[in-house]
């Protein structure tokens, strides 16, 4: 009974291994082969996201995975994650296994109908060698021709948006320097003190009709 169960899951994980091998990466209907280019990847390399869909998360993340990509430019993200055994004594509840996986790295592919490319990654022989890939990532993607078609980049944050600009007449923002507060010394302190100054002296239905007024 046992024997059979253990058949039985390695059957269902072949065909959902076999299922999963190539994976769309856009939404919508599929597309036919010739429509689409593949970019293949290694059970070290997990995709993240493809133009700014998530297409990871599988149940087995060592998987070698054929991705398929649409004509034009892709913005492919990826990690790069490889496991060693211990060599030491594993205590319990400890892992048996050093996990090493690099920070999201972004590759932008155009991509051809009908072209596969591939990853071309460094083989790793030991944990040693993997940390110091993981640390300083060096990756490309290659052509059928072995040709370099992208290379390995910091994925670009996004800006922080930017605040509104205030179109004001100069009359109604003006201080007249006979308004203008001083300081403790005498002397008048400058434009960005005295609003600072003015707004620490507001009452609290003061600073709601201004933010209203700025705002508006």
């Amino acid at each position: 009974m046992k024997f059979l169960l253990v058949l039985l899951t390695s059957v269902a994980l072949v065909g959902c291994s076999t299922a999963m091998k190539s994976v769309q990466t856009w939404e919508g209907a599929a597309a036919d082969a010739d429509q689409v280019a593949v970019l293949e990847a290694p059970g070290s390399i997990q995709v993240v996201r493809v133009n700014g869909r998530q297409v990871g998360n599988f149940l087995m993340d060592d998987l070698a995975l054929d991705y398929q990509l649409l004509p034009g430019e892709n913005t492919v993200v990826v990690t790069h994650k490889t496991i060693w055994a211990k060599n030491t004594v594993v205590r319990n509840g400890e892992s048996k296994v050093h996990t090493v996986k690099s920070e999201p790295q972004q590759f932008v592919l155009n991509a051809r109908a009908g072209e596969v490319y591939r990853f071309e990654i460094p083989e790793l022989a030991n944990r040693e060698e993997a940390e110091a890939f993981a640390a300083n990532f060096d990756g490309r993607i290659v052509d059928q021709s072995g040709r370099v078609v992208a290379e390995a980049s910091k994925p670009a944050t996004s800006p922080r948006p930017a605040l509104p600009v205030l179109e004001r007449s100069p009359e109604a923002v003006a201080v007249t320097p006979a308004a203008t507060p001083t300081a403790q010394s005498g002397e008048p302190i400058n434009r960005l003190d005295a609003l600072k100054q003015i707004w620490g002296q507001a009452s609290g239905e003061e600073k709601r009709e201004f933010l209203r007024w700025a705002f508006e």
